[in-house]
């Protein structure tokens, strides 16, 4: 009998206000769609790391036939310079850091270049003697690559080194850059949505004042007055995270987690339709307990129940 007394009083206010419910739903899957997006992208950035940082190598270039740079003044790396790069890297004090080798050759440069530019006016432009061997190094630890980086710079020889990490992390700062923006928005229409919360509650306590006041004076507890008003935030608040979820789901259904998304990304490992249902539960269950708990806090500020 209480129960379906305060599901009564529920709908009641929910139809009393429902241009406020139907509002504050709308604010919570818009905020929760921003918070979702935001996660969903953090968790994009964590897979390529995972994936990328393990296979990133820090390359060596030895001085070229015709060098330009001031590193290289001494002219066309010699093959003594070459293999004290080849033994410096092999040492024991390299072992820590260096988990394999690989020399390139200039006739490997050489295919590789073809290889890569074939169909291309470049194929036959260059020839074997025109291009410089190199070192690729891949690392036991990727985070220590600026360690191998620094001492390879040093070495006589050597004109400059590539560490791919260096470039991954300019994509990886516009990624989490676009994290922090879609987290702010997130926040942002979190607190419009508290403030929506409180502006409810005011009206639903100020429409039903008699309704509340004659429950009092039949001995209605504290509780089963203020269970209605508690209950109107969280359906709207269902309402709005459902939407989000369902929103995000479908999203990512459709442009990530689908064959034509695995076959043109096949060396990305993209976020799916799982990441969406593992993150659902705290989407929804956040949702409905911060506005439960905006809902219960603003009665006991603005009602006189």
């Amino acid at each position: 009998m209480r129960i379906g007394f305060i599901l009564s009083q529920t709908f009641k206010g929910i139809r009393s206000n429902r241009v406020v419910v139907i509002s504050l739903a709308l604010v919570t899957f818009v905020s929760l769609m921003f918070l979702g997006a935001a996660s969903l992208l953090q968790t994009q950035v964590g897979n390529m790391k995972n994936e990328w940082y393990d296979k990133v190598e820090v390359t060596a270039f030895m001085c070229p036939t015709n060098p330009t740079t001031a590193q290289c003044a001494g002219g066309e790396a010699t093959q003594e310079q070459i293999d004290d790069v080849d033994a410096f890297l092999k040492s024991d004090s390299m072992a820590p850091y260096v988990d394999e080798i690989y020399i390139e050759s200039k006739a490997d440069a050489l295919a590789n270049f073809k290889e890569q530019m074939e169909g291309t006016t470049w194929v036959d432009a260059l020839t074997e003697d025109a291009m410089q061997v190199s070192f690729r190094v891949k690392l036991v630890d990727p985070e220590e690559f600026q360690i191998v980086a620094d001492e390879l710079s040093g070495q006589p020889g050597v004109e400059y080194v590539v560490d791919q990490r260096e470039q991954l992390e300019s994509i990886f700062s516009v990624l989490n850059g676009a994290t922090v923006i879609a987290g702010g928005l997130a926040i942002t229409m979190i607190i419009t949505a508290l403030l929506l919360i409180v502006t409810m509650v005011r009206l639903s306590a100020m429409f039903r004042e008699k309704d509340t006041g004659i429950m009092r004076m039949v001995g209605a507890s504290n509780s089963t007055i203020q269970a209605p008003f508690v209950l109107e935030g969280v359906f709207a608040a269902l309402l709005g995270s459902l939407l989000a979820v369902g929103a995000l789901f479908g999203g990512v259904k459709y442009f990530f987690d689908s064959p034509d998304s695995e076959a043109q990304f096949s060396f990305i490992k993209l976020i799916n339709s799982g990441d969406v249902l593992t993150l659902a539960p705290w989407l929804v269950g956040g949702a409905l307990i911060v506005t439960a708990l905006a809902s219960y806090i603003a009665l006991r500020r603005y009602t006189k129940v």
